[in-house]
């Protein structure tokens, strides 16, 4: 039997709009709110996995590497706090179509692979605070972060010394043509 890993596939943020999210973050939101989630680690996850074996996640990237789909626009323009989860996230009031059908179709796989998939719709987001489990004061709609989404990938999710730190194993690039 081979050794599990815990995984998923998501979107890495660009390294400025990350730099600009810490700054607005510190800015935003007092220490006490809750556990800023590191800067290497902000991206939003469009299926998760779970712990699979090496055997089932080499059938997911054969399966994620023939996806086929053109690039898209994301805008984190919303935020939000799920206080029975104790997380304050950033996310887009409108998902763009893209988006959407990248993570149903992972989703998809994943589940047809034996991967347990939330019966929740998908909400797209970024986890900005973890334990944030009392009220926290959500900032006026005014921000907005814009980028261009040209790549999705299969992380892993590592437990080291106290810390969560996602690794990149595999990545695939979306079609720059629009279809």
């Amino acid at each position: 039997m081979s050794e599990q890993k815990r995984l998923f596939f998501g979107i890495s943020l660009p390294e400025e709009s990350r730099q600009s999210l810490i700054r607005w973050r510190a800015e935003t939101f007092p220490a006490e709110a809750g556990r800023p989630v590191a800067a290497d680690n902000l991206h939003m996850t469009l299926a998760f996995l779970g712990d699979i074996s090496e055997e089932k996640a080499h059938a997911l990237r054969q399966l994620a590497g023939r996806i086929r789909q053109p690039a898209f626009t994301l805008t984190l323009d919303d935020a939000g706090h799920w206080a029975r989860s104790g997380v304050v996230w950033l996310g887009p009031k409108r998902s763009p179509r893209g988006l959407l059908q990248l993570a149903e179709l992972l989703r998809s796989q994943a589940a047809r692979s034996g991967c347990y998939q939330s019966p929740l719709p998908f909400h797209p987001h970024v986890t900005l605070l973890r334990n944030a489990t009392q009220s926290v004061s959500l900032p006026p709609r005014n921000f907005s972060w814009r980028f261009r989404v040209e790549r999705f990938a299969l992380f892993q999710s590592l437990y080291a010394q106290g810390k969560t730190r996602y690794q990149p194993l595999a990545e695939w690039e979306l079609s720059q043509e629009v279809l």
